[in-house]
């Protein structure tokens, strides 16, 4: 099992918004075949698999190992489950049943009703925190959020300045932190900033500097006071604005009308739940992170420190939750939370 969370893993940032899943085949201990769902719409785990088996006539002696429950529903591709079935496999192992309604105990029925012994529960955490966008998706009818920021030891994320004033961003952390944000945008379905964010740094939210799609670019912007040449309203990239006057596309901006710019949090969660959007990682500024953070729409918080002090400026958010890991990037420390 822990192969197939390996495996799985390889499909972070391409596969969403189905989850992550791998596959492993033994028989008489040792691995003869294994894949993984690669890009959505695509083979998932089990098919590429079993293509991988060079001779097929030892399935019916084989164990099948794989981190979620196989489908049993139509998709993009076949039932997974009905696969299992016709090849008379032996047993299946599962770390997790698949919290998708169309699956959901389903698949793991189908193949105790073929006669296919099927063991759950194996690594379950593991396989839970591996897929925790997808299972936080479905389980609490919201995008899993995620809230990132970087400050310095003495607790600030900026210096005192405004968009007029023309002064630049202060640089907290370094280069191979930069990359690895740029990184973990690719693993998110969307990005999400206030209008301070947006005016004072013109930011291009993509994920330029790491190979992968960049993510949805997500504004909030209540009174639509935001310059139209900033990058995110003028380079062409699907943006969507939320704001409390209008609702239409122009271009590649979208924009979403909320009823109560005071407790946006809330109606941003259900509309990107509603639109199919898993996933969102939120950079800013320290008042937009204040008010998800506060209202309980968090799930991971991961908190940027570097051993500089400026003494003043703009505090960072006052924070508490539960660490679950602590590495060093370079001269920075990455800790990392879920609520506790």
């Amino acid at each position: 099992m822990n192969r197939c969370l390996d495996l799985a893993a390889l499909g972070t940032g391409t596969v969403a918004p189905n989850p992550l899943v791998g596959c492993v085949i033994v028989h008489d201990n040792k691995i003869i075949g294994e894949g993984y769902h690669q890009a959505f719409g695509g083979n998932h785990a089990e098919v590429n698999a079993i293509e991988s088996v060079t001779d097929k006539t030892l399935l019916p002696k084989s164990t099948v190992y794989v981190n979620l429950e196989p489908c049993a529903h139509h998709g993009k591709t076949p039932p997974c489950a009905d696969l299992l079935v016709k090849h008379k496999v032996k047993e299946v192992v599962i770390a997790n049943v698949d919290p998708f309604k169309e699956v959901s105990g389903k698949g793991i029925q189908r193949l105790k009703d073929a006669g296919i012994i099927v063991t759950e529960g194996i690594l379950s955490e593991e396989g839970k925190w591996l897929n925790r966008r997808f299972f936080g998706f479905h389980e609490k009818k919201r995008p899993y959020i995620i809230l990132k920021w970087a400050q310095t030891i003495d607790g600030f994320i900026d210096i005192d300045r405004s968009p007029e004033d023309g002064k630049p961003a202060l640089k907290i952390t370094g280069h191979k932190a930069n990359k690895m944000v740029h990184r973990w945008r690719t693993e998110e379905a969307s990005i999400l900033v206030g209008r301070q964010t947006v005016a004072k740094d013109n930011p291009k939210l993509t994920a330029r500097h790491w190979p992968g799609a960049s993510p949805l670019r997500l504004v909030i912007d209540p009174q639509l006071q935001l310059d139209s040449n900033l990058h995110v309203l003028s380079d062409g990239i699907p943006t969507w604005i939320y704001n409390a006057k209008k609702t239409g596309t122009e271009n590649a901006l979208e924009y979403h009308q909320i009823s109560d710019p005071s407790s946006f949090q809330n109606e941003i969660a259900t509309h990107l739940y509603e639109k199919g959007i898993q996933s969102v990682i939120i950079e800013g500024g320290r008042e937009t992170i204040k008010r998800f953070y506060e209202s309980g729409l968090w799930d991971e918080a991961r908190i940027f420190t570097n051993s500089m002090r400026i003494g003043s400026g703009l505090a960072a958010p006052k924070f508490i939750g539960k660490e679950i890991s602590k590495s060093h990037v370079d001269g920075d420390m990455l800790q990392v939370y879920i609520p506790a």
